[in-house]
C-alpha cells in the first residue's frame, strides 16, 4: 500500500484543494460552495476526507464548506510544537480569518469536536455556532476519565499507551498502518469502515511527520493535566458556550461514550440541542451520512436558534 506522498491526501472530486496560511502554519483544506462558511475539522486517525459526504451535502444546501487537515495532518505543516488544544484553536480561528470570514460554523469530529468545544470558549467571536460530533467537552471527558476507570478510561486506554517515547508511532505506520484499520473497525458500527475509507486513513497515517504529530495530540491531554498550561486550559474551560450548540453521538460510540459526551450540555448557556445516531459508533458523519446530514442541516436551517 503505498502512503507516503502527500499527494494521496489531494483526492479529487467536486471540490478544490488549496493552501491556507494562518499564524504563520500552512493548511491545506478542500472547499466547495458559496455561503455562510461552515469549517469542518476531523479527528484522529483520520485527515480532511473524512468529511466528504458533507462538503457535498453542504455546498449543494447553499453553505461553504471547508475541511482542513489539521496541524500535522495530510497537507498541512507538521512542525515540533503546537499541539495543546489552546494551539490548536487558534490555528482554527486564524483559519476563518485567512478564508475571508470574521466568523463561521465550526463542525468537529473527535479531536475536532474538542478543538470546537475549545474555540467556542477562546474564541467565542469566531463561532456563530457549534457541533460535535463524538466529542464530550474535554472537562466532561476528564471527569469520565478519572472517575469510571471501568468505563471511559478503558474506553480511551489507547490514549495512555500512547505516552510512551517512539513505540506509538512505529506502532501506528507497522504493516501499512494496519493499528488504523483496527481502530477505525474497532470503534465504529457495523459495516463500516469500507475498503476506501480504510485505505486512504491508513495513507494518510503513513505520510511523513503524521504518526508523530497525531501522537503529540494525546501526550499534551494527559502529560499537561498537573503543568501550569494544563491547569491553565482547564479553568478556561470553565466559561460557558454562548453560541447555540449542537451534539451529534453514534449509539454505539465505544471510543467515547454515550453517556459520557451527554454530560456536556451543563457547559453551554445558549440552545443546546442531544441527538443520537443510531446503529452509528465513533464516525456517525461516515457511518449514517444521511442521518447525521439530515440532523446537521436541519439545525443549521433553523430560525429559531
Amino acid at each position: 500500500m503505498g502512503g507516503h506522498d502527500a499527494s494521496v491526501v489531494e483526492i479529487e472530486g467536486p471540490w478544490t484543494h488549496r493552501a491556507v496560511t494562518a499564524g504563520g502554519t500552512r493548511f491545506h483544506v478542500a472547499e466547495a460552495g458559496e455561503g455562510p462558511l461552515v469549517l469542518l475539522l476531523h479527528g484522529f486517525p483520520q485527515f480532511w476526507w473524512s468529511w466528504h459526504h458533507q462538503i457535498e451535502s453542504l455546498a449543494a444546501a447553499g453553505y461553504r464548506a471547508v475541511a482542513v487537515d489539521l496541524r500535522g495532518y495530510g497537507g498541512s505543516d507538521k512542525p515540533s510544537r503546537g499541539y495543546d488544544l489552546g494551539t490548536l484553536a487558534a490555528d482554527a480561528a486564524g483559519l476563518v480569518r485567512a478564508l475571508g470570514e470574521a466568523g463561521a460554523v465550526v463542525v468537529g469530529h473527535d479531536w475536532g469536536g474538542l478543538l470546537g468545544w475549545t474555540m467556542a470558549v477562546q474564541h467565542p467571536k469566531v463561532v456563530h455556532r457549534l457541533a460535535v460530533v463524538g466529542a464530550p467537552h474535554p472537562l466532561r471527558l476528564r471527569q469520565a476519565v478519572l472517575g469510571d476507570l471501568r468505563g471511559q478510561a478503558w474506553a480511551v486506554r489507547h490514549t495512555f499507551g500512547f505516552q510512551m517515547p517512539v513505540v506509538p508511532e512505529r506502532r501506528l505506520v507497522a504493516d501499512d498502518a494496519a493499528l488504523v484499520g483496527r481502530l477505525l473497525h474497532e470503534w465504529s458500527g457495523p459495516g463500516f469502515p469500507d475498503e476506501r475509507t480504510e485505505r486512504l486513513a491508513r495513507q494518510g497515517m503513513r505520510l511523513p511527520g503524521v504518526a508523530h504529530s497525531a501522537m503529540e495530540y494525546h501526550r499534551w491531554l494527559i502529560r499537561s493535566l498537573p503543568r501550569p498550561d494544563g491547569i491553565r486550559y482547564a479553568r478556561r474551560m470553565r466559561g460557558q458556550i454562548h453560541v447555540p450548540t449542537l451534539q451529534l453521538h453514534g449509539a454505539l460510540d465505544r471510543c467515547t461514550l454515550p453517556e459520557t459526551a451527554q454530560g456536556s450540555g451543563r457547559y453551554v448557556a445558549a440552545p443546546y440541542r442531544w441527538k443520537l445516531i443510531e446503529n452509528a459508533g465513533h464516525f456517525p458523519h461516515q457511518e449514517r451520512p444521511d442521518q447525521f446530514d439530515a440532523h446537521l442541516l436541519g439545525w443549521l436551517r433553523d430560525p429559531g436558534l
